[in-house]
């Protein structure tokens, strides 16, 4: 994952509550006519390239350089504020 800020491309309103989405594998074997679960494997991590991510807000899931790219068309701009409260 990277250091990068995300946008979400499908709302346009989310900058920060998104999910990181992992995969698992776990193997089974079953018996042929009863279907009852005879043998069952750890989970094993499934190593993605890039992670998924899915945007909290409207529930969109894209790659991870999707939430990237939308950002970086659409920077947030940080204005400085000096109040002034007599």
């Amino acid at each position: 994952m990277q250091d990068k800020p995300y946008f979400c491309p499908n709302c346009r309103s989310n900058r920060v509550k998104f999910s990181v989405i992992s995969s698992f594998s776990q193997r089974v074997v079953k018996d042929a006519a009863t279907g009852v679960v005879q043998e069952v494997t750890e989970l094993e991590p499934i190593e993605d390239t890039e992670p998924t991510i899915q945007c909290l807000v409207c529930s969109y899931r894209a790659n991870e350089l999707r939430f990237i790219k939308q950002a970086e068309r659409e920077p947030r701009v940080i204005t400085p504020t000096n109040p002034a409260y007599v």
